[in-house]
């Protein structure tokens, strides 16, 4: 039951947390001797579509994908820097919420570059957090560069697991209260933005529904992996934002789990949405220089007086910032299947039904905090992914 009943921080309570209508840390609480019905304000609903089964097959993983979340206890960090003659706007350190958040804070980097007069701008980094922050400066009519080491594939915001999880590994419970402000202005301005890019072609972003399955009723997990801080929790601040899951009657489904929950959620799908971003950026101007900086001397060289630093996890050693926490993530990609359009979580495993492939994560497995080691672990994977074949084995059929 403890296996079943385990989710993980970060995206590990996606059914539950989109109860009270967010995807991303800890679930909907239901009062003690409470049922997870009255939780989610709702009946049992039935729910009779086929799903499609996905080939959970070793030999059908296509890469084992690592990052390193840029965790920092206090939240991220949005803040001016005077360099000498130049003024550093910091926008980085965003745990495991990067793609979610990134509209957001890119608009509070912008208004804090704008209050310097500046009218170009350098942006240290091209990958979630670089590139949204470069595009809202160009609508703002500022003329933009990018300087990087790696542009995507090459960056580690291309390996995160692609679900809507504004707060996922935020911050640390007790930094919370301070945040919650402003992470709800980040989360609703992100949550707008990506409403208008729905239905783009090649879906950019698009809604699924999945299925978070557990052997036990529902209640408060808080989904705490033993080596980790407890992480803040918003998900109460924007209920209104997305829908909320409902719990299926037994029976009504096709899962072995006799305790399951459909959830809606947003999904990026990261290979189209970065090439998007990438000829939004150029279309409208943009130049990029593959260029990489050492120490924060170096930015002296730029011709910018107004930078945004937005190097993710390198801002630890580029700026020497030991409060940003690498927390290490692993996936596995499986040859896509246009045919699965809904993502699960259960017991171990996490599944995201991208268009680029069916990404498998392992969650709730200790030793990823404080861990920058970005070695594929393939035994791992392969063990998620027989866990899945595991369960498709036994999902009913017709």
């Amino acid at each position: 039951m403890q296996r079943r009943q385990f989710l993980c921080q970060a995206g590990a309570t996606l059914a539950a947390a989109s109860t009270v209508g967010l995807v991303g840390c800890t679930p909907a609480t239901t009062r003690p001797g409470g049922s997870a019905a009255a939780a989610v304000g709702t009946h049992l609903q039935t729910d009779d579509r086929q799903l499609a089964p996905i080939h959970a097959q070793i030999d059908r993983i296509t890469g084992v994908y690592v990052c390193t979340r840029p965790f920092r206890a206090a939240g991220p960090r949005i803040e001016m820097e005077r360099l000498g003659e130049k003024t550093v706007v910091h926008n980085y350190g965003h745990g495991g919420s990067g793609w979610s958040l990134s509209w957001g804070s890119g608009t509070l980097a912008l208004h804090m570059a704008q209050s310097t007069g500046a009218t170009e701008l350098g942006v240290i980094g091209c990958g979630a957090i670089g590139l949204t922050t470069a595009l809202l400066a160009q609508r703002a009519g500022l003329a933009v560069r990018i300087y990087a080491k790696e542009l995507p594939p090459d960056v580690f915001s291309m390996r995160a697991s692609g679900l809507w999880t504004p707060d996922s590994r935020i911050c640390q419970a007790t930094h919370a209260p301070a945040l919650a402000e402003r992470w709800e202005m980040m989360t609703r301005l992100s949550y707008a933005r990506y409403q208008s890019l729905l239905g783009l072609p090649g879906q950019p972003v698009e809604w699924i529904e999945g299925y978070s399955l557990s052997d036990a009723p529902f209640g408060k997990f808080h989904g705490d992996v033993p080596d980790e801080p407890e992480y803040g929790d918003f998900s109460d601040r924007v209920g209104d934002l997305t829908p909320r899951s409902v719990e299926l009657a037994p029976g009504s489904h096709p899962f072995p789990e006799p305790y399951v929950r459909r959830y809606t959620t947003l999904m990026f799908n990261i290979s189209s949405y970065a090439n998007y971003l990438l000829n939004e950026f150029r279309a409208a101007g943009g130049h990029i220089e593959v260029r990489e900086f050492h120490q924060p001397s170096d930015l002296h060289a730029l011709p910018e007086r107004t930078l945004v630093n937005a190097t993710g996890y390198g801002a630890r050693a580029l700026f020497k910032d030991d409060s940003v926490i690498p927390v290490r993530g692993q996936t596995a990609r499986l040859i896509p299947q246009p045919e699965v359009r809904y993502g699960l979580r259960s017991g171990n495993i996490s599944v995201v039904p991208r268009s680029d492939g069916i990404l498998v994560q392992v969650i709730g497995d200790a030793g990823n905090f404080n861990n920058p080691d970005t070695t594929p672990h393939r035994e791992a994977s392969e063990a998620a992914v027989r866990e899945l074949a595991d369960l498709m084995s036994q999902m009913r059929r017709g």
